[in-house]
């Protein structure tokens, strides 16, 4: 089984800036912003995203997501290792 820094989970290269949720994969939408006259032209919806640390318990070390608000309310329900565990088998890690 891989390491999580070999599945991409380290955050120290602060050049990554993609907007894309690091556990569930979750990424801006495009749509269409609809005037009154019902013009419409293109917008993005971007997710709710936040930078958080995580303590992981097995490796007795920290690491640093970008991961969605719905995301964090996953972890605090079920623990951050089987909520990755959960993301894998799910194939969006």
């Amino acid at each position: 089984m891989q390491t999580l820094c070999e599945k991409g989970f380290n955050r120290n290269n602060k050049t990554v800036m993609s907007r894309i949720c690091d556990l569930t994969g979750k990424k801006t939408l495009v749509g269409n912003r609809v005037s009154h006259s019902n013009i419409k032209t293109k917008r993005k919806f971007y997710p709710n995203l936040q930078m958080k640390r995580f303590y992981l318990p097995e490796e007795d070390r920290w690491i640093t997501l970008k991961v969605s608000t719905s995301a964090i309310k996953t972890i605090n329900k079920i623990g951050i290792t089987e909520a990755i565990n959960r993301f894998v088998l799910k194939g969006s890690i």
